[in-house]
């Protein structure tokens, strides 16, 4: 077996501090961007110990070689370390068996020693990643050894890595849909705040940001219907599953709750069958709760009856809210005109959206108070540019993003939706559609597109620092700690809010007549 490069090679931990080289073709396309992207300072922070799987299969030196494939395929991996007692003597993969085993004619019952690399390469759980990261791309294998005091104590793998650096959101929406429970699931979603640091720390923007979390919600709301589906029996009759506000904006963020609801297909009867769609939402709700997205304050989800409702309901709903826009309805409506189907069959609700859609825009006295709506959350800049912070309870001296920043943003571009019957839900989508409205220029949209990425940023990046310290991410910022760019980016982004909301003041008075 001489042929080997790694049959050769002493047994040695790696403790050199190498620098990344350039990645081989195969790297490449199996990271993505992952590694040539990927910010050497931060891979060096985090210890081998982090990502490891601490209870590797192994097989021993004298077992044979159809037990260590019988062991591969029972566990579902493509390595086995080779063990004498705990110490580690060689590496045995599917690439060895298939090179070495069947290509070569060897028996299956010889000892898989005959056939491993002896004394692979090996790092210590106290190593970076960087370090690991580089051995792997050096010498062009997926799979390093960890070993403490000559034991092998676990196995990191190219998955385990990439898993790490983009904590990517592919990787968990497969996890996900794998889980057999709401508690493994929410086992999964723990895993969000990593994510996020990543994202940020990697150079993502807001709205991929906001897409990529948007998508883990989506996976969650998914497998929790599939198991709702396995517990109680399939739907007695068609449904879709809406998320609204961020999620269905897919602008979801490190602090976030839920905001759901059910439209039925008009055979529904309630007597019949009200328990089953009572208590499969119920059953969604809860488990998304138990992951993270906790219920919402207002009780806007599918476990209300009000927001369970067959499709002839929902227009009744809509059409109260376009006909008689007051108070309440305007803020159902700012929730409720965000809606985007998760599950389920969506052609329940996208004929609805385009009738719905249309009647709002040909309705300019809705649209008026819609645009007057729009003009309740206010920046938090007040007079000669200064930020206007909060002056008394525990976030006194720091600015709210959310309701100060981003939801004037949300709300104007919703309007600016609903009266050009812009289908899209995304606050950029709707912004950057560059059609003319009677409530909003093109050249006022795009600016508030610009500002809210900004405003984004800013709450993303302060979220991060929270993550990394330990505390729970929330949406308010201190401005003094905010670098001097930052800070006068934010600025100016709060000041293209507040100007465009004066101007859309004034056109509201003139279209509402």
């Amino acid at each position: 077996m001489s042929n080997n490069p790694e049959e050769s090679r002493a047994a040695q931990p790696v403790s050199e501090n190498m620098s990344s080289p350039s990645l081989t073709t195969a790297a490449r396309n199996t990271s993505a961007s992952v590694y040539a992207e990927a910010g050497s300072e931060r891979l060096s922070s985090v210890k081998v110990s982090e990502l490891m799987s601490s209870s590797p299969h192994t097989i021993d030196q004298t077992d044979s070689i159809k037990l260590g494939a019988q062991r591969m395929l029972e566990h579902r991996i493509s390595c086995l370390p080779v063990v004498s007692g705990d110490s580690l003597v060689g590496l045995v993969t599917e690439a060895d068996f298939v090179g070495r085993v069947v290509a070569s004619g060897v028996s299956v019952d010889l000892a898989v020693s005959t056939v491993m690399s002896s004394k692979p390469l090996y790092v210590s759980p106290e190593q970076s990643v960087l370090d690991v990261l580089t051995l792997m791309t050096r010498h062009r294998v997926a799979h390093m050894p960890v070993c403490s005091e000559g034991r092998l104590v676990g196995i990191v793998t190219q998955t385990d890595l990439i898993r790490h650096q983009v904590a990517s959101s592919v990787f968990m929406v497969g996890d996900i849909s794998r889980m057999k429970s709401s508690a493994e699931i929410a086992a999964i979603v723990q895993q969000l705040p990593r994510l996020l640091v990543s994202l940020i720390d990697n150079g993502s923007s807001a709205f991929e940001t906001g897409r990529i979390m948007s998508s883990i919600t989506g996976a969650v709301t998914r497998r929790l219907l599939e198991l709702a589906e396995q517990q109680l029996g399939p739907a007695p009759v068609p449904y879709v599953w809406l998320a609204c506000g961020s999620q269905g904006r897919q602008e979801q963020t490190g602090a976030t709750d839920q905001d759901n609801c059910l439209m039925l297909d008009e055979q529904y009867d309630p007597d019949t069958h009200g328990e089953y769609f009572a208590r499969l939402a119920d059953f969604v709700c809860d488990g998304l709760d138990e992951s993270g997205y906790v219920y919402c304050p207002g009780d806007m989800m599918a476990s209300n009856p009000k927001w369970r409702q067959p499709v002839s309901v929902w227009r009744d709903y809509f059409d109260e809210w376009i006909e008689r826009p007051g108070p309440m309805a305007q803020m159902l409506a700012s929730v409720m005109f965000d809606l985007r189907p998760i599950h389920g069959t969506a052609s329940l609700y996208e004929p609805l959206r385009d009738e719905v859609l249309a009647r709002a825009r040909k309705n300019s006295l809705f649209v008026a108070h819609m645009s007057s709506n729009s003009l309740l959350h206010r920046p938090q800049l007040g007079m000669f540019g200064r930020f206007r912070k909060e002056s008394s309870g525990e976030n006194r001296g720091k600015i709210d993003l959310k309701h100060g920043g981003v939801v004037p943003i949300v709300d104007l571009a919703r309007v600016y939706a609903l009266s050009t019957g812009i289908t899209q839900v995304n606050t950029m989508e709707r912004l950057g559609a560059g059609v003319d409205s009677p409530v909003l220029s093109q050249s006022g949209a795009l600016s508030l597109k610009d500002a809210h990425e900004v405003i984004l940023m800013v709450r993303l990046r302060h979220q991060v620092h929270q993550i990394k310290q330990g505390q729970k991410p929330d949406n308010f910022v201190d401005p003094a700690l905010l670098p001097a760019a930052d800070r006068e980016r934010l600025r100016h982004a709060l000041k293209s809010v507040k100007e465009i909301q004066a101007a859309m003041s004034n056109r509201v008075a003139v279209f509402g007549r």
